[in-house]
């Protein structure tokens, strides 16, 4: 429990050093860092919210943000983006920051690399669709 703790604290602390100056959910707030993708073995898992992971939604997990919160994550190297809701906390691995849905890492185009540099930004629930 305590290693878990430890690393959580960890991703908190990179967090707040990658996100630009506004504060965590400001609107304009933004993110840029490493993206990855849930494995398809977490399919059908429950996340933090208490939902099942469906790789076939457009979802995400982030350390911080609140579960419901819609954000627009592009990808820097391709420019293809992708609207996805937050479900689940991490990742707490390396210094990513999202890991994203099977379909949302699709609509991306990182699958054959696995993981991608990308900016990630809060959406307007009422202007989700790009």
């Amino acid at each position: 429990m305590l290693r878990f703790l430890l690393t959580a604290l960890t991703a908190l602390i990179t967090l707040s050093a990658s996100a630009d100056a506004l504060t965590l959910g400001d609107p304009g707030w933004t993110q840029t860092g490493k993206a990855s993708y849930y494995s398809s073995r977490l399919h059908g898992k429950r996340t933090a919210s208490g939902e099942p992971y469906d790789e076939t939604d457009l979802t995400a997990a982030h350390p911080a943000l609140p579960f419901g919160t819609l954000i627009k994550v592009t990808n820097t190297y391709n420019g293809l983006s992708v609207v996805v809701r937050i479900n689940d906390r991490g990742p707490f691995v390396g210094h990513r920051i999202i890991d994203v849905s099977q379909r949302a890492a699709e609509q991306l185009g990182m699958i054959r690399a696995g993981s991608a540099r990308v900016r990630i930004e809060l959406q307007d629930p009422d202007q989700s669709s790009d």
